[in-house]
Order: C-alpha cells, then structure tokens, then sequence
C-alpha cells in the first residue's frame, strides 16, 4: 500500500510517493481530465492519495476516487508546511506523501453534491450582493462630493429616492456615473433574484431546512448557510464539536499549575456561517424567549457585543438539537413561522400570493408572545436558581476557588454558563 502526495497547481500537479519507509519525487502530472484519469488508472486499488485544498482539489479527488482506496484532502492550515525553512512543489508533495505514509493527516470532509450546490449558489449571491453594495455605495459618493446633503427618503433606491436622484443637478461626468451604478444595481437585483428563486425552492424542499425556519429571527439565508456549511449533522457527536467546527469556540490558554484562561473565538470555521448565526441573533434576541433571556443576562455582565457571540453560539447549539432530535423549536410562534414560509413559497414562485389566505389574528400572535414571553421568564428563573445552588454549593463538589472567591475577571466571568445548551 503507497501513500501519494500530490502538489496541486493550475497547470500541472507534482508527485511523490511512499513506500517501504521510502519517499521519492514521480513526475509531473497536468492539471486536465484525460491526464489526470489516465494517472488514476496507473494506480493500484490499494493506494492512497493526498491533497491540499485549492480550487480544483474537489475535481480531481473526485477523479481519482475510483481508482485508489482513498482520497485525503487536507486543510493547509492542519500540515507543517508553511512553516517549513526549504519550501518548493516537490518538497511539498514529498511532505504530504510522508504525513499520509504515516498517518497524520486529518481528511476535510467532501461534500454531497446537493450540499456542494447549495454552497455554490449561496457564495455566488454573496458575490452579487458585495457588488450590489458596491455600487450603491458609489451613488452615496457622488451626493457626498457634490455637497447635496442628506437625502429627504429614507431608502435612497427606493421609489422616492430614484425620483430624487434623477432631479439632482450633476456635472455630466457624475451623470454619467450614477446612470450606470443605477443600470448596474438593476442587474444586480435582478441576478440576487433569480438565485433567491432557487434557494427558495431548495430550502422549501428540506424538512431541516423548515425546521429551522422555526425559530424565530431566522430566516431562509441563515438555515441554508448553516445547512451547506455542516452537511450531514450526524457528524457532530455533540454540539461542542459542532461549535469548535464553526469557530465559535473560546481560545484556551493554560500551562503549568495556573488556572486555564479565555480569549476570542478562534474564528476557524466558516465565516458566512458565522457571520449567518450573529445576524440571526440580531432579530432573534429581539423576539420574546429564553434565547432573549439568555442575551440580557450576558449583556448585564460582557457587554452587548460578546452577548451577540455567545448568542449565536447558543443558536448554533440549539440548531444541533432541532436537527439530531427532529423537532421543531418548542417555542416558536406559528403565525410567525407560516408568515416566513408564505414569503417562501412566493419567492420560489411555486404559488401566488395568497390573497384568500387567513392572516393571524391579532388576538392569536398576542397569545403566542405572551406564551413566548413566559418561556422567557421560566428560562431566567431557571437560571438564577442554578446559580443560587452553585454559590452555596461547598464541600468537595464545590468549585475550587469559584464560591469562595471576589469578583472575577472579564475572562473569568464568562467561564459561567447554562448547563443546557438547547436552551
């Protein structure tokens, strides 16, 4: 059984194999389909292969999955590589070729192909919209240069504000400009559109992507960015794994005897996943529930921007229960649930707007806040009596140093938290 490395570059890919205890350089490969099949077929069943992530990784591990036993993609993050003294290509396959003879290289999970299609449909809309801002963000540049002065709506694309911009008095060349961001954003809104259409129709689709839906501040953007980023949720065994593998876990610090400290999050993960779950908790906390209770409490201690992390990170917690488990969010509010997925139904077009259809009454949504609110209520005194119980806790199953000990640090403040992580 061999261990190959192979050195990924646009046009051609570096070999080297190990075996017998031995690594030596093999020849170069071209970066194209026929070579790189005709190079799996001169392999032995037996074999495997090892590759660093690049943007063609993904299309040659799937090439070459048929002819060996299996295909290694490796994050670079996760080698010694970078940190090596003598870097080249050949030195870099032989080092791969080397931690796989020995086994110590962790696989990047490969993605299904529905998985791998969302994930390009949502990064292709991230794009859009980047170039969407860019443009407004240009307009917002031609009224600050010519000293025009707030404008007198609130959207300035809106309908009021085009009115508003095409009676301003603008030297030809700034026309000219806002003329063609103006062209622009419309086809950047038409683009996000027709992408929005087929997110919709994927997520109206998934059951875990309308489960999510459930609970409230999240919206489709949000479920289908979490669902494209982890996959198959089976993989996480429990949602510490599922937060170290978004990001949202604390740096850790501790050596010798002295107690272990907290930074920042380590931000390994996703960053549009993350940037999906901070988002979210921005509507989330503003909606009655233990989740809000959860925010007010680490806001009164760390203020409003580490309870907005540790927000979403209780989010991400609570995604892992509702998928594992199955269920719907316990305390959701229907009304406000159908409200999301009529809007779905009619972005993805597979239904007009129901015009006929029965809107909540206001007696109901009043009920099902005043249900979320006592949720809320029951979650905060839940809380307080596990914290009495914790600080009258002595004898050995006390804490060392926790009961008996002043005021704590900012760090070591946020060390405490719920013992039930789906809230």
């Amino acid at each position: 059984m061999r261990a190959i490395g192979m050195d990924v570059h646009r046009d051609f890919c570096e070999v080297a194999v190990a075996a017998d205890g031995e690594v030596r350089s093999g020849r170069r490969i071209a970066t194209s389909p026929a070579a790189l099949e005709l190079f799996g077929q001169s392999l032995a069943p037996d074999d495997r292969v090892a590759l660093e992530v690049s943007g063609g990784a993904w299309e040659i591990a799937r090439i070459l999955e048929p002819h060996v036993a299996r295909v290694v993609v490796v994050s670079p993050a996760d080698t010694t590589i970078r940190q090596a003294r003598a870097k080249t290509d050949r030195l870099d396959a032989r080092a791969l070729a080397r931690l796989l003879a020995a086994g110590s290289l962790d696989h990047v999970w490969v993605p299904d192909e529905q998985t791998w299609m969302l994930r390009r449909r949502l990064s292709r809309r991230a794009q859009l919209v980047r170039e969407r801002t860019r443009s407004k963000n240009e307009i917002h540049a031609i009224v600050i240069r010519r000293l025009i002065g707030r404008p007198p709506a609130t959207d300035l694309f809106g309908v009021r504000g085009r009115k508003w911009l095409s009676e301003l008095e603008l030297p030809i060349e700034e026309r000219e400009t806002l003329e063609s961001c103006l062209r622009q954003i419309a086809f950047f809104d038409a683009e996000i559109a027709a992408v929005d259409r087929l997110i919709a129709q994927t997520a109206l689709a998934s059951g875990q992507a309308r489960r999510l839906m459930t609970v409230p501040g999240v919206n489709v953007i949000c479920a289908a960015t979490f669902l494209a980023t982890i996959g198959d949720i089976g993989r996480f065994r429990s949602p510490r794994k599922l937060v170290g593998y978004l990001g949202l876990d604390p740096r850790v610090r501790q050596s010798g005897s002295g107690p272990a400290t907290h930074g920042h999050i380590s931000r390994q993960g996703s960053r549009p996943a993350r940037q999906a779950l901070v988002e979210a908790c921005w509507s989330a906390v503003r909606q009655p529930g233990p989740l809000r209770a959860f925010y007010q409490r680490v806001r009164a201690r760390r203020g409003h921007q580490v309870a907005v992390v540790a927000s979403a990170r209780k989010l991400a917690c609570l995604f892992w229960c509702l998928l594992t488990r199955e269920q719907d969010y316990a305390f959701a509010q229907p009304s406000l649930t159908r409200k999301k997925l009529r809007g779905l139904e009619h972005v993805a077009g597979t239904t007009e707007r129901r015009r006929d259809a029965r809107t909540a009454s206001k007696s109901r949504c009043q009920a099902e806040r005043e249900l979320a609110e006592q949720a809320e209520t029951a979650y905060a005194r839940t809380v307080r009596d596990w914290q009495a119980a914790a600080t009258h806790k002595t004898g050995a199953s006390a804490t060392q140093g926790r009961a008996s000990s002043g005021r704590q640090s900012g760090k070591q403040r946020g060390k405490a938290s719920v013992p039930n992580p789906a809230l």
